[in-house]
């Protein structure tokens, strides 16, 4: 059996999920759903979310509509009130230094681009809808790995901008010193978030309703911590209709 919150997992969050972990754990376990004892957030994503041994997991709504939407059973989205979103939606800042002398999207068109993953929605997709609105594509595309390390290279100058999850930005506000170093300059349209998942054939009511009942357990400081604020019952039409970047 696999378990994983890898998507917003950090060392300093470490206690906060754990504490998720348990109370989830027991929430499932009340309704004869077997769970591992401990998360794995070391596996390949893909490895992880395509697994028949997956129990529960956190997907982006890119790989969820490009791969995964008929091998998974969608559970609900996590809903982290986030500005300007509709509960279980999130968006995406556009973060570029603080002294670039450059205040409209379009100045950036031939700007140096980081993104994590070319999987992503909040990294990547959203980008390139952002960009797309605004008449342009950016040519130079350079992958980081994570939106932690995107934003790190915007402040440390090795790109110029960056497009990063509305929730990780609020992390990296909290726990990392170069974001004094950056700035906000737009956020992208909200898309549906990230959503959990189960494998194919799980009861996705019965375990949306353990969820459910685990954030309302949830230490309030952990729940707070973790900024959750319950679940939501995105319907999976609402991820198929973004509009995929090109390949």
């Amino acid at each position: 059996m696999i378990a994983s919150l890898m998507m917003y997992a950090r060392p300093e969050l470490d206690a906060e999920n754990t504490a998720y972990w348990a109370v989830l754990r027991d929430s499932f376990g009340a309704r004869g759903i077997k769970t591992p004892e401990t998360m794995d957030n070391t596996r390949d994503e893909f490895e992880v979310w395509l697994s028949p041994d997956l129990v529960f997991s956190q997907t982006c709504g890119l790989p969820y509509r490009a791969t995964l939407a008929e091998q998974v059973t969608l559970i609900g989205t996590a809903n982290y009130a986030l500005e300007g979103c509709p509960a279980g939606y999130y968006n995406s800042v556009v973060l570029v230094r603080a002294d670039d002398p450059r205040e409209r999207a379009g100045e950036f068109a031939d700007a140096r681009f980081v993104f994590n993953q070319d999987c992503s929605q909040s990294g990547y997709g959203a980008a390139y809808l952002w960009a797309r609105d605004h008449g342009f594509w950016f040519s130079d595309r350079q992958a980081s790995g994570a939106h932690t390390q995107s934003a790190r290279m915007v402040a440390q100058g090795e790109a110029d901008i960056a497009v990063v999850d509305a929730q990780t930005w609020r992390f990296i506000q909290r726990f990392d010193s170069f974001a004094k170093d950056l700035r906000v300059i737009d956020r992208t349209e909200p898309s549906p978030g990230l959503a959990y998942i189960s494998a194919k054939g799980a009861h996705a009511d019965l375990m949306c309703d353990a969820v459910a009942e685990a954030i309302e357990n949830l230490d309030p400081a952990h729940r707070t911590s973790l900024c959750l604020e319950g679940i939501v019952k995105v319907p999976q039409a609402a991820y198929l209709a973004v509009e995929n970047p090109p390949v």
